[in-house]
């Protein structure tokens, strides 16, 4: 992808929220981004409510299993179950209830959550911008199906992102990327508390729904 067009990329789908109080109109909710599928796979429709659609990043995947393909389906109608979903747990803060897959589909996928709160008066501005140069190469690279990049709780000031891959090698692979790491970098300097976790969320033969695991080491996915 030649520069001009990873800039048009991020420009389109990485567009950078305003979270001063002054707004008269604050973001109170950003969609989930969906990794594109490989090139010649269909796109999913969606058909749920025009809130909760999710944004297709121009930057493709390289390949994708039929689990994850099936997972990526049904992340079509991810969305968090409350608007104080950064304060709750992460098997509570979305509808994980709701995803079905097909009953054959037998699968394990490699969650990180990213519970954050910025410091006062800090400039997001270049965080972001690094965040989403990150988040396109992790796509281009594999591995990455969804980022739920979130909007910070107007009370508490806490926010909860978090990054669905098809398997912790793709999320170890990715930590070592340049734009990961200046990420990583200005993170540190621009949060007042940063905090990770990480889940294993699981798809079992013969059952539609899936079940989230606090991850306990080892590999995870293929």
């Amino acid at each position: 992808m030649s520069a001009s067009q990873t800039a048009s990329s991020l420009s389109a789908h990485h567009t950078f929220p305003s979270f001063e109080k002054k707004s008269e109109t604050p973001v109170l909710y950003l969609p989930p981004l969906l990794s594109s599928l490989p090139v010649g796979f269909p796109t999913s429709e969606f058909s749920g409510s025009e809130l909760y659609q999710p944004r297709l990043t121009e930057t493709r995947l390289p390949d994708i299993d039929q689990a994850s393909l099936s997972l990526h389906k049904a992340l079509h109608s991810f969305r968090p179950l409350s608007s104080g979903y950064a304060n709750q747990p992460y098997p509570d803060a979305f509808n994980w209830s709701e995803l079905e897959l097909t009953l054959e589909d037998e699968r394990e996928w490699y969650c990180v959550v990213f519970r954050s709160k910025r410091k006062e008066g800090s400039d997001g501005s270049a965080l972001y911008d690094a965040d989403a140069k990150a988040h396109s190469e992790a796509i281009a690279n594999g591995g990455i199906i969804l980022y739920w990049y979130g909007v910070p709780d107007p009370t508490t000031g806490l926010n909860l992102a978090s990054c669905i891959w098809q398997s912790r090698q793709h999320a170890l692979a990715a930590n070592s990327r340049p734009h990961h790491i200046r990420a990583a970098k200005l993170a540190g300097q621009s949060y007042e508390r940063y905090d990770l976790e990480r889940w294993v969320l699981r798809k079992n033969q013969g059952e539609p729904g899936l079940v989230l695991e606090e991850y306990g080491g080892g590999d995870v996915g293929w």
